[in-house]
């Protein structure tokens, strides 16, 4: 635990589970010693709008909030808000970027079109970029609405925290009951991928 503060930041769209993704990784993080602090931002969530959470952790952490070229590791649950976001991650940094198009309403209604270079575009940037298919793999377990976990498995394995705490007790403690089970199982299927 001797590091310095790391960064992460989780970028998608309403209804994505974000929020629960960022309180499972806060709750592992603290479990194992660290010191957590977390901000939530909702931009009209409810209606497909862009759902941003921060999360700094340490020995000690003092502000959750974090600007542009800070950010060592950047999930994005949609492709279009890797685009939005990726300029909050430092030189070098690691970008876990879903394959899931999710149109936005000015998409939807013509007035633009979704960008079909988006990975050309991140590639420009001075960063590591992974990218799953985080949907695919909730969809082989049955239920698409797992997807965050999935990725919250590839996120955790990826930046070498999987070994911290006993994530399928983290996991179980954050989700009902009935849904623990293909909540592990997306967990693993996430690790796995990386």
């Amino acid at each position: 635990m001797a590091q310095g503060t790391k960064r992460i930041m989780l970028a998608g769209v309403g209804g994505q589970g974000i929020l629960l993704a960022s309180r499972i990784l806060s709750a592992g993080l603290i479990k194992a010693g660290y010191d957590v602090k977390s901000s939530e931002v909702h931009g009209m969530a409810q209606r497909g709008g862009s759902v941003v959470t921060q999360l700094s952790y340490g020995e000690k952490v003092y502000s959750p909030i974090v600007g542009a070229g800070a950010v060592d590791l950047l999930i994005t649950l949609e492709k279009l808000e890797a685009l939005r976001y990726v300029h909050f991650l430092k030189r070098n940094g690691t970008l876990l970027m879903n394959e899931r198009e999710i149109p936005s309403l000015p998409i939807l209604t013509g007035a633009v079109d979704y960008p079909k270079d988006i990975k050309e575009r991140l590639s420009k940037y001075p960063i590591s970029l992974y990218t799953i298919d985080a949907d695919q793999e909730a969809e082989k377990l049955g239920n698409l609405r797992v997807m965050n976990v999935v990725l919250l498995g590839a996120m955790v394995k990826l930046a070498g925290l999987d070994d911290l705490v006993d994530w399928p007790s983290v996991v179980a403690e954050s989700v009902k009951p009935a849904y623990r089970e293909v909540n592990f199982k997306a967990f693993a299927a996430g690790a796995a991928l990386v």
